[in-house]
């Protein structure tokens, strides 16, 4: 094995555990049925059923559980390379509904990420591909690590 690729699975490695760690303190994400669907350096995909609770006064989804479930998909990706990250600014834009029955799913990348800062965009699709969210997402990196007092 090369070494660039011993590091790309080392890094890997790590994300994972970041998500573990991750899911394992999120009460939100648990609470409305949030799940890690695939984490790597710089990327999270996570998902959610909308449920009835989660509709507004015109029968739709809240808009913001879909930015929950994004800035969950953003918080994911952004502290995935195991450098403790904190929102900065977050802007969404509404191109369609989400609806009863509907899964959602937030996709996150990771777009710059130079020094302190970091850039992230996240797209929420139906089940059918039609996009219903998109989120642009800045952080801030701060000291500590996410898996600190893990054990390896």
């Amino acid at each position: 094995m090369s070494h660039q690729a011993k590091d790309d699975d080392s890094r890997q490695r790590l994300a994972e555990r970041v998500g573990a760690a991750f899911a394992q303190r999120d009460a939100t994400a648990a609470f409305l049925g949030i799940v890690l669907d695939e984490i790597r350096p710089g990327y999270a995909r996570m998902s959610m059923n909308v449920t009835r609770d989660m509709l507004n006064g015109v029968a739709i989804c809240h808009g913001g559980l879909s930015y929950t479930l994004a800035d969950t998909a953003f918080a994911y990706a952004c502290n995935s390379h195991d450098r403790v990250a904190v929102a900065l600014s977050c802007t969404i834009t509404y191109p369609a509904a989400a609806r009863l029955g509907d899964r959602l799913t937030a996709q996150c990348h990771e777009i710059l990420r130079k020094g302190r800062n970091g850039t992230y965009d996240c797209t929420v699709t139906t089940q059918n591909g039609e996009v219903v969210a998109l989120f642009r997402g800045q952080c801030r990196f701060l000291e500590g690590h996410i898996t600190e007092g893990l054990s390896p």
